[in-house]
C-alpha cells in the first residue's frame, strides 16, 4: 500500500455528496481503517467472540444473535449513562461542531462531522426507543439496525480520537467522546475491535505493559538508559524497582522507556529525580501508566487502571507521581474516582518533599503530573538551569488533548519551557490550534497503527498544517508535548507533511538543562546532537 504524496492528500473536497446520508456507504480502502482484532488477544482479556475476520471481506462472521446484543447493550447503556440519552435527545444539529473536527478537516467527509457522526447512533437509538422513530423510521431520521450500519458505526467511532474538541464548541456540551466510547463498547460486544488496541490491551493486561515487556526487559531497558545519562553527562541516575516503603511510586507511559523519542524524556525524569535525591520508586508490575483499556470500554479501563493503585498499595508508598501522558492523566482525573466509587485511603494527598507544596487538585487520585511537580520546583527556584544548552532547538508547544482539554494544564509546561529555553526560542501556534483549542494528533485512542496510515496523515493534517506555519514564519524546528502518545504519533505525521521539524518531551529539555555537581563538561545533548557553540572556535582556527 502506497502512501498519497502530502500534496495530493492536501487536496480535500468539502463538497457534500449529492445523495443522503442514510445512502453514502463507508469506503473501506486500504489505509483508511484498522485490522480487525486477532482473537487470541481477545482470549487473553476474556472478551466476547474472538474469532478470525476481515474487514476488507464482505462477510464480518457476526455471531447469530448480534442484533439482540446490540440492542439490549444500547438499552442497558441508556439506562446506565442518563448522559447518553441526553446527548440523544438535545443535539438540535445547530452544525456549531461541524467544522472542529480534525477528521472532517482533513478527509472532507460529511460523516466525520460530530453531529453526523453521533445521527449514526442516535439513529438507531430513535428507531428502536423513541415512539416517534418506531412509528415513522426514516422520516424523522430513525432506521433499523442491519449489518451496514454496523459496519458504518465501525469505520466511523475509529475516526474519532475521543479528543473532545467538539464539545467545546457545541452549545449544549454534547460530549462525543462518550457516546464514541460506548459505540465502541456495543461493537466489541458482539467481537468487533481493532488489533492495534486490543493487543496493547492484552500484553498490559497481562504482562503489565502495552508492550508485553516483562519485569526483567522493564528494568534492562531503563538501565540502559541510566547508562546513557551517565555517559552522556558523567551523572550517575540510580533506579529503584519495587522498593517497598519509598515516598512515591513513579508510573509512566510504556512509550517512555520503549522508544525514541520517549526515551529521552525519560532520561530526563531520572536526571531530575537524582538532582532533587528524590524517594521514588518504579514498580516492574506496574510498568504502564497509559491506558488503551480506556479506548476500548470503560470496563477496560477500570481493569487496567486498578494496577497502578494495588502495587502503590503493596509497595506501601504515600503518593503517585505519573509521567508525561495524556490518557493516563485523563483515566485518573477524570474517571478513577466514578469507577472505584472511593479515593484511595491508603495514599496520602502529595505533598512535594523538595518544596513543601500541597497538590489539592489531586486529592481525590493522589497522582500528580510531572509538568505540576516540575512547574512548582521552578516557581520555588529550586533547579539550576543552563538553557543555553537546549540553543540548538526552536520549539513550540501541542497541548495534548487529555492534559489541556480533559485536565486543564496549560501553563506548566509553558511555564517550563519558559525556563529551559534561551528567550526567544519559544513560538505559539495560532490561537485557535492551542490551549483549550488544541488539535489532536489524529491518531490517538488506538489508532495509531500502521495499516491505516492514510488516514492518520488526513486526521493530523490541521495540527502538521499549525506547525508548518510556525515552522516557516519563525524556523521552529522542534514540537514540544507532555504525552507518551502524542511522542508516539507525532514523528511519523511530521515526517510526512512538515519533516524539518522534531518532536520532544518537555522533560528531556529539564534534562539538557539541569546543571549538576561533578559533571562532565557538555558537548551534547541527550540526544547526541552537538550543543550551540561547541567546536566552532576550533572549526574557525581551522579555516583560518
Amino acid at each position: 500500500m502506497s502512501l498519497p504524496k502530502p500534496e495530493e492528500l492536501a487536496r480535500v473536497n468539502y463538497q457534500p455528496p449529492a445523495r443522503g446520508w442514510m445512502e453514502v456507504k463507508p469506503d473501506f480502502r486500504p489505509g483508511t481503517y484498522c485490522n480487525a482484532a486477532s482473537p487470541k488477544w481477545l482470549e487473553w482479556i476474556d472478551y466476547p467472540y474472538p474469532r478470525q475476520w476481515s474487514v476488507a471481506e464482505e462477510d464480518w462472521q457476526l455471531p447469530e444473535n448480534w442484533k439482540e446484543i446490540v440492542l439490549e447493550g444500547m438499552e442497558d447503556r441508556l439506562a446506565r449513562f442518563r448522559s447518553l440519552k441526553l446527548f440523544f435527545d438535545i443535539c438540535v444539529r445547530c452544525g456549531a461542531c461541524a467544522d472542529k473536527c480534525h477528521f472532517f478537516l482533513g478527509t472532507g467527509d460529511p460523516k466525520n462531522m460530530p453531529v453526523l457522526r453521533a445521527e449514526l447512533l442516535r439513529s438507531v437509538y430513535k428507531r428502536y426507543f423513541t415512539r416517534i422513530g418506531k412509528a415513522l423510521g426514516e422520516l424523522v431520521g430513525a432506521r433499523d439496525l442491519d449489518e451496514k450500519v454496523i459496519k458504518e458505526w465501525f469505520f466511523y467511532l475509529y475516526q474519532c480520537t475521543i479528543c473532545r474538541r467538539c464539545s467545546l464548541f457545541c452549545p449544549y456540551g454534547i460530549d462525543m467522546a462518550e457516546m464514541t466510547l460506548l459505540g465502541r463498547e456495543m461493537l466489541a460486544s458482539i467481537g468487533i475491535n481493532i488489533d492495534w488496541a486490543m493487543a496493547s490491551v492484552a500484553q498490559c493486561y497481562d504482562k503489565g505493559s502495552h508492550i508485553g515487556a516483562t519485569p526483567q526487559a522493564f528494568k534492562d531497558m531503563i538501565d540502559f538508559l541510566a547508562e546513557e545519562n551517565e555517559r552522556i553527562t558523567g551523572i550517575k541516575t540510580p533506579v529503584s524497582y519495587n522498593r517497598k516503603g519509598a515516598e512515591i511510586l513513579f508510573v509512566t507511559p510504556s512509550g517512555d522507556y520503549f522508544a525514541d523519542p520517549g526515551t529521552f524524556t525519560l532520561m530526563g525524569y531520572l536526571l531530575l529525580f537524582t538532582y532533587l535525591d528524590l524517594d521514588w520508586t518504579f514498580s516492574t508490575y506496574a510498568a504502564e501508566g497509559g491506558n488503551f483499556g480506556w479506548f476500548v470500554s470503560h470496563e477496560m479501563g477500570k481493569r487496567l487502571n486498578a494496577k497502578i493503585y494495588h502495587e502503590a498499595e503493596r509497595l506501601k508508598v504515600k503518593w503517585i507521581l505519573g509521567g508525561e501522558c495524556g490518557h493516563m492523566w485523563r483515566v485518573c482525573n477524570q474517571y478513577m474516582p466514578t469507577w472505584f466509587g472511593q479515593v484511595p485511603s491508603f495514599l496520602e494527598v502529595p505533598v512535594s518533599p523538595v518544596t513543601g507544596t500541597v497538590f489539592e487538585n489531586a486529592r481525590v487520585h493522589k497522582m500528580v503530573h510531572i509538568s505540576e511537580f516540575t512547574a512548582d520546583l521552578l516557581r520555588h527556584n529550586k533547579l539550576k538551569l543552563d538553557p543555553q544548552r537546549n540553543a540548538h532547538i526552536k520549539l513550540t508547544f501541542h497541548d495534548s488533548c487529555n492534559t489541556s482539554r480533559g485536565m486543564g494544564i496549560f501553563e506548566e509546561p509553558r511555564y517550563i519551557i519558559q525556563h529551559v529555553l534561551p528567550e526567544g526560542h519559544f513560538f505559539e501556534m495560532p490561537p485557535n490550534t492551542i490551549r483549550e483549542k488544541t488539535f489532536c494528533c489524529g491518531s490517538s485512542s488506538g489508532i495509531n497503527a500502521n495499516e491505516n496510515m492514510e488516514l492518520r496523515m488526513q486526521g493530523g493534517f490541521p495540527r502538521a498544517n499549525a506547525v508548518r506555519y510556525v515552522h516557516e514564519r519563525y524556523g521552529v524546528n522542534h514540537l514540544g508535548c507532555i504525552c507518551a502518545l502524542d511522542r508516539a504519533t507525532l514523528p511519523t505525521l511530521l515526517q510526512y507533511w512538515v519533516p524539518e521539524v522534531e518532536v520532544t518531551g518537555i522533560t528531556e529539555l529539564v534534562g539538557n538543562a539541569l546543571v549538576f555537581e561533578g559533571e562532565i563538561e557538555r558537548t551534547t545533548d541527550l540526544r547526541d546532537r552537538d550543543l550551540v557553540g561547541v567546536g566552532e572556535q576550533e572549526g574557525g582556527e581551522e579555516e583560518e
